[in-house]
Parts: structure tokens; C-alpha cells; sequence
């Protein structure tokens, strides 16, 4: 299995509304892709979050064909969905991992 992690830095003002588009917009317009089974979304904790707080939204893949399909696929798209409603509001890091137990 291999989990796709996406860590994100918000800034304060617009912190509520992009949680609530976050769980009912975004990650279901990525697992409606079927690349992913299940997606957790983490609030990071013991960082500086004077400026916003950071989330990680990790989407598990069955596969690493799953994940490359997304990426070829999908990722433009959505991610420039996040860039037109947010602007430059947030920034965002991204890493695949591959589950090894």
C-alpha cells in the first residue's frame, strides 16, 4: 500500500471555511477519482501555527499504478481548483510513502 501525504499550511483567515472544503468538497473530489480507498485528515501538532495552522490529508492507494494515474490524471486539475478558490493562502507539501509492515 503507499500513502499519498499532502501537508498543508493555512493562514488564520481562512482557516474555517477551508477545513469544511477540505472534508466536503476536496477530498471527496479525490477519492471520486478511484485512485485512493481512503483518505485521513490530521491536524499536525507541537509546530509553530502563529500563522495558521498545518494539516495533513493522507489518501491511501492500493497500488503505485493507482497513485501514477492520479498524479497523471487528476492532480493538475484538482490542485488548480485549490489555487482558484485560495489563492496563495496556503502552502502545500507533498510526499508519496509506501507502507512496509
Amino acid at each position: 500500500m503507499f500513502i499519498y501525504n499532502v501537508t498543508i499550511k493555512i493562514s488564520d483567515p481562512i482557516h474555517a471555511p477551508w477545513l469544511q472544503w477540505l472534508k466536503e468538497v476536496h477530498v471527496p473530489e479525490v477519492l471520486a477519482t478511484n485512485c485512493f480507498t481512503k483518505a485521513t485528515i490530521v491536524r499536525v501538532l507541537e509546530i509553530d501555527d502563529s500563522e495558521g495552522p498545518t494539516y495533513a490529508v493522507q489518501f491511501a492507494a492500493e497500488s503505485k499504478a493507482s497513485y501514477n494515474l492520479y498524479i497523471e490524471k487528476h492532480a493538475a486539475l484538482l490542485r488548480k481548483k485549490s489555487f482558484d478558490k485560495w489563492g496563495n493562502q496556503f502552502i502545500a507539501f507533498r510526499s508519496l510513502m509506501e507502507v512496509v509492515n
